[in-house]
């Protein structure tokens, strides 16, 4: 009866041994990858439900930078020649208000360009000019 117990421990033991090293050198073996297609199905539908939420929130980003800047060019370009100083602090005001939009939205598109995986809408420009 002894004899059959320490058998049994020395089987379980190899197996216990065979099966870490399975799991070891496969990252985890065949659960592994059973674990990882789940996640990755898991994963791609939350990206499915989430896609066209994230794709509307970065165009309506662009959108209003792009009309920020445009607002604050016209106005630039309205008051830069002006004789009143006054009028010319406010061009200066546009300027660097543009040039801030500019900087902000360049920087926001490289981050987020991934959104249209080379599908950029038609009205969404890929860079705004600083104004020197």
């Amino acid at each position: 009866m002894k004899k059959a117990f320490c058998v049994i421990g020395i089987v379980i033991l190899i197996f216990g041994s065979i099966l870490c090293l399975v799991i070891g050198s496969t990252g985890l073996g065949w659960f592994g990858t059973w674990f990882n297609n789940k996640t990755t199905y898991v994963n791609k539908k939350i990206d499915d439900a989430t896609n066209y939420e994230t794709i509307k929130k970065v165009e309506d980003t662009c959108r209003s930078m792009v009309s920020s800047y445009k607002t604050d060019l016209a106005t630039y370009n309205q008051y830069k020649d002006s004789d009143n100083s006054e009028k010319q602090s406010w061009a200066e005001q546009a300027k660097m208000r543009a040039n801030k939009t500019a900087n902000t939205y360049n920087e926001y598109i490289l981050k987020n360009s991934f959104v249209w995986k080379g599908n950029v809408p038609s009205d969404i420009e890929m860079n705004l000019q600083v104004i020197y």
